[in-house]
């Protein structure tokens, strides 16, 4: 303490949405995207397009489930408000205060209008995690120690295990619960995959509504959190509201395209089959089997005798 109070340290700041490890599952799935391409020309006919719209449509589906994982954009909210911006202190500041959840934590974004004010530079993106292998609380308490500004440690306390609002235990809970139905649902598009590529269309069509139905899963633990009351968050007149972000409107997005997939499919099955099978560049192989078998050679000596 000096004089009483928490002095303000440099300290590692976090992106509020995109991390380290967002980045390296675009990476990686993006390597096998250009793997693919590299070998897409060696594909002859129609069946290249197909092969194309099968093989990025499958990455797509399955980057998002992995890399909603790590983003901390599924509830976001913002306010402009003028606070204080360090205890014991009257001075005001004109801020953008942000918070953004994910879910393995919080993001809190302080940033200011300007930035540059009372001889600071007003520009914050704190984590504060709840995972398995981390504690809330202790992440807050390092906050303290750290001498972060006001608005961010008053937004972060209302995460607290000890703070009156009582919603650290449901955002982590639904947190949990959703990530763990969405790494069953990676399971079953990998497994839908393989079906695909041995082939078996129909069981392929099935898992790929599983995996649909485990993403839209985790959306509704997600969204339990929000039939709890939330305490306000006020800065002054103003206050802080927060909504479904990005993330949880992509992978509703992408659940929906599964399970249109997979109905798709499983339809197709069932009532046109040579057209699914195009599609799956599997008539081909029929073709050529019958091309095969197209010249016939015949002994003479066994048609004249009637054999």
């Amino acid at each position: 303490l000096f004089d009483g109070i928490y002095p303000f340290y440099l300290q590692q700041r976090k992106v509020s949405v995109f991390d380290v490890s967002t980045i390296i599952v675009i990476v990686v799935f993006l390597t096998f995207a250009c793997s693919f391409l590299l070998i897409i020309p060696g594909i002859r006919g129609r069946a290249r397009l197909y092969w194309t719209l099968r093989v990025l449509l499958s990455l797509v589906v399955g980057v998002v489930i992995v890399a909603v994982q790590f983003t901390g954009d599924w509830e976001t909210g913002w306010v402009k408000a003028n606070t204080s911006y360090k205890s014991f202190s009257r001075a005001l500041v004109n801020v953008d205060i942000g918070l953004h959840v994910g879910l393995a934590g919080v993001n809190v974004t302080l940033m200011g209008n300007p930035v540059n004010q009372v001889n600071e530079t007003i520009n914050y993106n704190e984590h504060f995690a709840w995972s398995f292998d981390a504690d809330y609380d202790h992440s807050y308490g390092e906050g303290l120690e750290k001498g972060l500004p006001s608005p961010i440690l008053y937004v972060a306390e209302k995460f607290t295990m000890q703070s009156p609002c009582g919603v650290h235990r449901q955002y982590r809970i639904s947190g949990h619960y959703a990530s763990a139905t969405l790494w069953v649902a990676f399971c079953t598009w990998l497994i839908s995959n393989m079906l695909f590529s041995m082939p078996v269309l129909v069981y392929g069509g099935y898992m790929l509504l599983v995996t649909g139905a485990f993403m839209i899963f985790s959306l509704l633990s997600f969204s339990t959190v929000r039939n709890s009351p939330m305490c306000l968050i006020q800065f002054g007149t103003a206050t802080l509201r927060t909504g479904y972000g990005g993330s949880f409107w992509l992978t509703l997005v992408i659940g929906l395209l599964c399970i249109v997939a997979g109905i798709t499919v499983v339809t197709l099955h069932y009532f046109n089959l040579d057209l699914l099978k195009t599609f799956f560049d599997l008539r081909e192989d029929k073709a050529e089997e019958h091309q095969e078998m197209t010249e016939v050679y015949v002994n003479s000596h066994f048609v004249n005798k009637g054999l």
